[in-house]
């Protein structure tokens, strides 16, 4: 067993590498020294606990095996998982974060004197408000995350889900929950440390459901700020310095992305975080996909264009993930310069279903950085621009969002494709996109649509180049 001493240098060191973590995840160059320094970071802390609960016993033994089976679950998955499936597979993990709050929340209670907080029906009023946040947000971090891995993996819809007086019921259990913390502070009584975990269990469901799929890469960067809020809470419980760094880290990083998202598409930061965006029944009732005929066209054609043309702006999207074709795409471009072509991608703040989405793919194909730019720096460029090569971006470029005040995507900065003077927009067909409604960019006169898989239809056009 180490000193507590020691163990808080230890802690204190395994904080400064999370912060180097952070911010070497802030830029794609960095992003694998971030990655590093944050492994290294958790395997001390993980480390050092395991060190610090004494002898080895046999329950020391069972956490080393429970400790190894989980991390070969953990690296398995990890492997595996497609760049596609990542937004799912970071909702499920941050539902595992809350879920693990709630389950050291209920230790705590039930086993007070094993963590020096009192004893049962005697506990410390301090540790009680701790482990009942604690507990309360990682049951809503937990629900939540599910709904939104449902929703990301397509077993549930991902349109908003509403009902009459669907915000008054979650006001009334918020100020409900903060009635039971009080009680439970007063009496100390099993049933309200029950209610309060239950409760949480479905106001978690409660705030998700509504929430839109143009909204979804907000809601994990939301979902990951409060597990990191769960996990900081039951670190004040433990009196465990490592764990209340982690937390508040994560916890705030996630919150300030979440802010930046919301500025960045136009949203209200509370309503986001309050379940409240995108409760809307009133879907855009175009009816141009039926009325007006799209012009389409093959990869001689897209070839002819771009070859042609002094400035390409690339603008990927889901798609370009699903397909894979992120490689094909960056040996298209390579083509593309050698022919004198201008070439420059274009990153919505939300493209995909995760943020940074698109950038990780970029960086998987070796995409220069300093051609990769957001959506404020290029917007400007697409009116001056040749030809946009438009790679499964639905949502993020649809017109709708600067006309239509019905549409559920109002207000949501896109991408000003339209300005171009001919768009490529490759897609399987004209469905809409996730955010379940018409794009009006389909049928504009300026824009060819390439019918076809994302990645095929590239090594098409690099075949006629």
């Amino acid at each position: 067993m180490i000193s507590s001493n020691l163990l808080a240098i230890f802690y204190l060191i395994s904080g400064v590498l999370f912060i180097l973590a952070l911010r070497g995840l802030s830029s794609p160059e960095s992003s694998r020294q971030g990655n590093l320094f944050g492994i290294i970071g958790m395997a001390l802390a993980i480390g050092m606990t395991i060190f610090s609960v004494g002898n080895f016993s046999t329950g020391f033994l069972y956490l080393i095996i429970l400790l190894l089976i989980g991390g070969s679950i953990g690296g398995f998955i990890a492997f595996k998982i497609p760049m596609t499936a990542m937004p799912e597979l970071v909702a499920g993990f941050h539902s595992l974060v809350g879920l693990a709050a709630v389950f050291v929340a209920i230790s705590a209670f039930l086993n007070p004197e094993v963590f020096n907080l009192g004893s049962p029906g005697n506990i410390k009023i301090a540790s009680l408000i701790e482990m009942s946040l604690g507990a309360a947000i990682g049951a809503i971090t937990f629900t939540g995350s599910v709904i939104a891995f449902l929703k990301l993996r397509g077993i549930m819809s991902g349109s908003p889900i509403i009902f009459f007086g669907q915000h008054y019921i979650n006001l009334t259990l918020g100020l409900l929950l903060a009635g039971l913390v009080f009680y439970l502070c007063k009496t100390q009584v099993d049933t309200w440390f029950w209610t309060i975990i239950l409760i949480s269990f479905l106001l978690g469901v409660l705030l998700i459901i509504p929430i839109g799929g143009a909204d979804m890469p907000v809601v994990i960067s939301m979902l990951n700020s409060y597990s990191g809020w769960a996990a900081a809470g039951i670190g004040f419980t433990l009196e465990n310095t490592a764990l209340i760094i982690t937390g508040a880290l994560v916890g705030s990083s996630g919150a300030i992305l979440s802010y930046i998202m919301c500025k960045g598409m136009n949203r209200s930061f509370f309503n986001v975080i309050l379940g409240g965006w995108g409760a809307t029944d009133k879907i855009s009732s175009d009816k141009s996909k039926e009325q007006k005929p799209v012009k389409s066209g093959n990869a001689d054609d897209a070839a002819f264009l771009m070859k042609n043309a002094s400035s390409v702006i690339i603008v990927p999207g889901y798609g370009m993930a699903v397909a894979q074709a992120q490689h094909a795409l960056r040996e298209m471009v390579d083509a593309l310069k050698k022919n004198g072509v201008k070439v420059t991608y274009a990153i919505h703040p939300v493209a995909g279903r995760m943020p940074g989405h698109m950038n990780v793919l970029l960086a998987e194909a070796n995409v220069p950085y300093d051609e990769v730019f957001e959506l404020e720096e290029i917007n400007n460029d697409f009116a001056n621009c040749d030809v946009a090569y438009v790679i499964g971006a639905n949502d993020v470029t649809n017109p709708v969002a600067k006309t239509d005040p019905q549409s559920p995507i109002y207000g949501m900065p896109v991408l000003d494709v339209e300005k171009c003077k001919s768009v490529l927009f490759v897609k399987r067909s004209l469905s809409p996109g996730y955010a379940g409604i018409d794009n009006d960019l389909f049928y504009r006169d300026n824009t060819l649509m390439l019918f076809a898989d994302a990645k095929k239809m590239t090594e098409d056009i690099i075949k006629s180049l």
